[in-house]
């Protein structure tokens, strides 16, 4: 009868020790997925003249999607160069999301 509550136990100290290191895992893939822009830079902001400018310490192609405060998709484009045409946004607050290469960031972007 010991032996049973030995295995059991044995047993319920394996299962919750492999269920905290899955959570773990879990933890460290999530801070890899979300890795941010290095040296990223977004001015001017508010955007009162219709460009904005986006730099960063890389300097590669950006995926730029812009969002309303509702959430809908209002621009989308490729940038390579560091100019961003918004002048066809009406004035208001935005949501803009980044991606260079396997980083993403999002920032809240001001349209005058």
């Amino acid at each position: 009868m010991t032996k049973n509550y030995f295995y059991i136990a044995t047993l319920l100290v394996f299962f919750f020790t492999l269920g905290l290191s899955a959570q773990e895992s879990k933890q460290q893939s999530k801070v890899q997925e979300s890795a941010s822009i290095e040296g990223l830079n977004l001015y001017p902001n508010p955007v009162s003249n219709g460009k904005v400018y986006i730099t960063s310490k890389n300097d590669l192609d950006k995926d730029i999607i812009i969002f309303d405060v509702l959430g809908k998709k209002v621009l989308q484009t490729t940038l390579s160069s560091r100019e961003l045409g918004v002048s066809s946004l009406s004035p208001g607050v935005y949501i803009i999301k980044i991606n260079e290469g396997e980083a993403t960031a999002t920032r809240k972007l001001i349209v005058k």
